[in-house]
């Protein structure tokens, strides 16, 4: 897994502070399995194996309990929160109610424009992918599909499907990198743009319905 350092992204274009960068990073690694949930880990811990200094990862971490991802644990640190695979299998149904009409709509009236301004994100997701870097997979995953989102103009919806995202936990990344299949899921991206540039919905709405069966197909398995 790549764990050496975390990248530090600017999500969705706006200017954060380092404190906030460093939760996103952290928030990403605890999706991708890379942060065990019962695992405690303490501040100082995690900034020398993520090569950040340890008051922004303390803070960070406070910043997950109030999201309830984490556990404070007295003089140790921070234990993840556990999630129950009935927990996924709810936060999945309901990512799949509100994202996949949601996304179809849009082949009907998305700009054009703001599509390709994704196309970027999307090819992070693909190098990642091909890399073998989790972290950096989720956090520009989340870009991507919380500013696909975006294009619907409903920022309430987007605040729900980001809390749904942080929720959810993607253990079997990390099986799909050494059997070479992470690279297709990730490709999906660049598929779903396309169908929503040729404003072709049936095909919009099968790319997305295979990408968020995704999640609870090939990713639910525990490694």
């Amino acid at each position: 897994m790549a764990s050496s350092a975390l990248a530090l992204p600017t999500l969705g274009g706006k200017k954060r502070s380092y404190r906030e960068r460093v939760a996103d990073a952290l928030r990403a690694a605890l999706i991708a399995g890379e942060l065990r949930p019962g695992e405690v880990y303490s501040a100082p811990a995690l900034a020398a194996r993520f090569g950040v200094s340890a008051t922004p990862v303390r803070e960070a971490m406070l910043d997950l309990a109030k999201e309830g991802l984490v556990d404070t644990v007295p003089n140790k640190g921070f234990r993840v929160t556990e999630v129950t695979e009935k927990q996924l299998d709810e936060y999945t149904h309901l990512r799949s109610l509100i994202e996949i009409p949601t996304t179809v709509g849009l082949a009907g009236t998305a700009d054009p424009v703001s599509l390709e301004a994704l196309r970027p994100a999307a090819r992070e997701i693909v190098a990642a992918a091909a890399a073998g870097d989790l972290i950096a997979y989720v956090e520009a995953d989340t870009r991507f599909h919380l500013g696909l989102l975006a294009l619907a103009g409903n920022a309430h919806l987007v605040e729900v499907v980001g809390d749904l995202r942080k929720r959810s936990r993607l253990y079997g990344l990390t099986a799909l990198v050494e059997a070479g299949r992470l690279l297709s899921s990730a490709q999906e991206h660049l598929e779903l743009l396309d169908a929503l540039l040729d404003r072709d919905e049936d095909a919009v709405r099968a790319v997305m319905t295979r990408h968020l069966g995704h999640v609870r197909g090939m990713w639910a398995a525990h490694d």
